[in-house]
């Protein structure tokens, strides 16, 4: 893969390489709007002449164009998507400079070794995570599933009541503020119609924390055992309650026949999880774990019928749409009609006098 002589010189002015030994495509950006590589490097000596970041013998490079996009996978071609596209590069960028070095061990990221910013385009060098986490799954066993889970747990403890400053004040992609064209091509009107009661709900919700925002299975990496994960693409990290994670993690993880057999025992897992990881914090004495438990256990069928919501509009064949997806929405919408017949002394997890608005 070619490369400009200007990112081949700012990598190698970065790592303290003395060449580029190769260049390893591994996708294009969204719309044609960059591309994302690998780099192999060599070095002369056995300390890098950057002393701020050790000898490295790898660096994945996002390299991003602020130009009009090429095409759209799915037709959704419009001002908009280009315009909230950009944005979500502005938040990843913001991200890799004030929140990533606060991540623990327990919920890897990679470190960002360089960042610049100009009006036409941003290069990202990053940590090569494939050095500890070389293994990418498409079907992972269930040892995967629970090491994803350990992650999305331990993130969550770490930025729960975290403010979302220059991030994306309500995190993922599918987020209704930001999706009306797909809310106008809906079909399914109940649902449509449903939309800013599902939004609000999640919205409302009394325990916020930074959510990953695409926590899709792709978006892990494996250790050689399989037993920790780490995460990647930081492009919709924002506010949010953490089932919201877990939601689209088994979307993309569990087969649609497995997941009415499995929703217990990976919420569980997850509840199990989360709450050792707030202990090792220091946390649970400032956080009402059964409150919080609750809520987010309410709302794991409402953020599915949330995301059921968007993939219905963006496109209404897509596998996600299926028994179990209908399943949980019809439950969720059940529970909504269940909260507004209900005064809020009866039900305090949506309807609560301590919600906080986070639009």
């Amino acid at each position: 893969m070619a490369i400009s002589a200007i990112v081949r010189d700012k990598i190698l002015q970065v790592t303290g390489a003395e060449r580029l030994a190769e260049v390893t495509p591994i996708q294009s950006l969204w719309g044609g709007l960059g591309e994302l590589f690998r780099v192999s490097l060599v070095h002369v000596d056995s300390m890098s002449d950057n002393t701020n970041i050790p000898q490295l013998s790898s660096v994945v490079v996002k390299h991003i164009l602020f130009r009009a996009p090429v095409d759209h996978p799915r037709g959704w071609n419009s001002d908009l998507s280009f315009q909230r596209k950009m944005h979500s590069y502005d938040v990843e960028q913001h991200w890799y400079q004030i929140y990533a070095d606060s991540c623990l061990p327990t919920c890897r990221v990679p470190r960002c070794l360089f960042v610049e910013r100009h009006a036409d385009e941003m290069l990202l060098v990053l940590e090569d995570l494939a050095i500890d986490f070389p293994e990418l799954i498409e079907q992972p066993n269930v040892l995967q599933i629970e090491a994803c889970i350990y992650w999305l747990a331990n993130f969550h403890a770490r930025f729960l009541d975290q403010a979302a400053d220059e991030l994306w004040p309500v995190g993922g992609y599918w987020h209704l503020d930001t999706r009306p064209d797909e809310l106008a091509a809906m079909t399914d009107l109940r649902l449509q119609q449903a939309a800013p009661a599902l939004d609000g709900a999640i919205k409302q919700c009394r325990y916020q924390t930074l959510i990953h925002g695409d926590a899709k299975l792709a978006n892990f990496c494996f250790s050689a055992d399989g037993k920790r994960a780490a995460a990647v693409d930081f492009q919709y990290v924002g506010q949010g309650p953490g089932i919201k994670d877990l939601m689209l993690f088994i979307s993309s993880a569990v087969p649609p026949a497995l997941c009415e057999e499995w929703q217990e025992p990976l919420l569980d897992t997850y509840f199990r999880f989360l709450f050792e990881a707030l202990q090792r914090q220091s946390k649970t004495a400032v956080v009402d774990w059964p409150a919080l438990e609750q809520e987010w256990r309410f709302m794991f069928a409402i953020t599915w019928a949330d995301f059921q919501r968007f993939v219905q509009g963006w496109c209404p064949d897509h596998w996600k749409i299926n028994d179990y997806s209908r399943s949980l929405t019809e439950q969720a919408l059940l529970a909504l009609d269940q909260v507004a017949a209900e005064p809020a002394s009866v039900n305090p997890i949506v309807a609560s006098d301590n919600k906080v608005d986070h639009d």
